[in-house]
């Protein structure tokens, strides 16, 4: 891989990663005009984090106020001021509590079928079938109304089902940013609490996702470390733009306009194999 085709697939994953296009079905299929039939497993996982740093420097502020609630609760739980339902009193501690919730069917679906779904990435046609049942999915959409609840009334239930569909997102092809806030949407959260839960709940999905496929590196790596950090830099940068982007958008509950783009990716996917 030359350093420009890791710019260029950096900037496909920043892209891609938080705009609900599905980053590892573009990936897949730019991976394959490129003559990567078998893609770097190891540049996969640094653009993946490259885009891990940027949604954490995104959301920096909503992640120090969880970790002080937090903090704040396990002291206070410990001298037995509190009790557990403490928990569901505090916004942040909550909202701390639905993303562990949520992380939980997430990482039971990636411990199962992530050897499956290494291998459904060389599978064009998979992806193009994904892609287009993602913009059917964001264009449902367009019908939702902002009526929704805040986190206050977010329930377990609605966490895991969120969490659930994160865990099937692992399928190349269907978009992980926009199926997870789509769904909440479907649950009657209303749009900024929708797109917070998303992108904060992939925090530990990404990172539990990178360990898992650190595991399966070769020692051996075919490509230097130098092109991985040009690839996971450019997909730090250009994910927080696209980050920025996608939160302004689903708040003008404006999703839906991403589902044209997805079945036109999806039809690509599948010329490429005919």
């Amino acid at each position: 891989m030359q350093p420009l085709q890791a710019v260029i697939l950096g900037i496909i994953q920043g892209l891609t990663e938080f705009l609900p296009v599905s980053s590892s079905g573009h990936l897949v299929i730019f991976q394959h005009l490129f003559g990567l039939k078998e893609p770097e497993l190891f540049f996969d996982i640094c653009v993946h984090l490259g885009t891990l740093v940027a949604v954490i420097i995104f959301f920096w502020k909503e992640i120090e106020a969880i970790i002080i609630s937090i903090s704040r609760f396990v002291k206070l739980y410990f001298k037995k001021k509190v009790s557990f339902v403490y928990i569901f009193e505090d916004v942040d501690t909550k909202l701390a509590f639905l993303i562990v919730v949520g992380t939980i069917p997430t990482a039971i679906l990636g411990l199962l079928f992530h050897k499956v779904a290494d291998l459904l990435f060389s599978l064009v046609v998979i992806v193009g079938f994904m892609l287009l049942l993602t913009g059917a999915l964001l264009f449902s959409t367009r019908w939702v109304k902002n009526v929704g609840e805040s986190i206050t009334h977010f329930s377990i239930k609605d966490a895991l089902i969120i969490g659930l569909m994160q865990g099937i997102a692992i399928m190349p092809g269907i978009s992980r940013s926009g199926s997870t806030i789509a769904i909440g949407l479907f649950l009657g959260l209303n749009r900024e609490t929708a797109a917070r839960y998303s992108f904060l709940l992939s925090i530990p999905a990404i990172l539990g996702a990178a360990l898992l496929s650190l595991m399966d590196v070769s020692t051996n790596s075919a490509f230097p470390l130098t092109v991985s950090f040009i690839g996971a830099f450019t997909s730090c940068i250009v994910g927080y733009s696209a980050l920025r982007l996608l939160v302004y958008i689903v708040k003008q509950g404006r999703l839906h306009i991403f589902a044209p783009y997805c079945w036109l990716a999806g039809v690509i996917a599948l010329m490429l194999k005919l």
